[in-house]
């Protein structure tokens, strides 16, 4: 069954606002360029995935997903995440996608293994597969098979209505928790929570690990932070 992924990509420059408390908007503009640069990376070494779709309008996604083999669309209206899934779904299809992936692009510690575990997952179509968000409310990865099984629908409590949206079209719905796309960072918790993952990474993902070592520099260049 081809699969493609579809990534929809946020302009660095308005990503992870509810950061705003913590990082400055160049840090996080850094941050958000930083974990595309490993989702990238992950999804390159995904035996399973037949091709990328990469959706964005900011130039620093767009250039490496091209340099990756993904094919790239512009998200003229970015009127969210969810249309921007929509038309990756679409172009995705209209490459021959007959399976979607759709992830995100703040889960960089992503592991290749795992993904291509929950693409392996014997599930005969109509299926859906959400995968959570840590706090199990939200989603951050949606298998869908065949591609128009539902529309995606991200947001606060978005696991329910994709659950419940998969239910009502008659689809076999599976909740997976493979633990490496469990973790997004849109809150100041979840970013916490991502740095002491990778204080403990045997292999972290280089561009997160680097520019997060780069923000704590220029947050205490003297290193007296306890």
């Amino acid at each position: 069954m081809r699969t493609f992924g579809v990534l929809p990509v946020k302009r660095f420059g308005a990503a992870k606002q509810r950061l705003s408390d913590g990082l400055e908007p160049a840090d996080r503009a850094v941050l958000a360029e930083a974990m595309v640069r490993d989702v990238l990376a992950a999804l390159g070494r995904v035996r399973g995935l037949d091709g990328l779709v990469v959706v964005t309008n900011e130039p620093r996604a767009a250039a490496p997903a091209r340099e990756a083999g993904a094919t790239v669309i512009a998200d003229e209206v970015e009127a969210g995440q969810s249309p921007a899934a929509a038309a990756g779904i679409s172009r995705a299809v209209a490459l021959g996608a007959e399976r979607v992936l759709l992830v995100p692009g703040d889960c960089p510690a992503l592991e290749p293994d795992e993904v291509d575990a929950l693409l392996g997952a014997p599930a005969d179509p109509p299926a859906v597969t959400v995968v959570p968000d840590r706090h199990g409310t939200g989603t951050n990865a949606l298998l869908l098979a065949p591609p128009d099984a539902i529309s995606p629908a991200f947001g606060p409590g978005s696991r329910a209505r994709h659950v419940q949206a998969a239910q009502r079209a008659g689809a076999r719905v599976t909740v997976a928790h493979p633990a490496s796309l469990l973790l997004d960072v849109d809150t100041a918790g979840d970013l916490a929570a991502l740095r002491e993952m990778l204080a403990g990474h045997p292999d972290p993902p280089p561009h997160t690990a680097a520019a997060l070592e780069k923000i704590a520099a220029e947050k205490d260049p003297l290193g007296t932070a306890p």
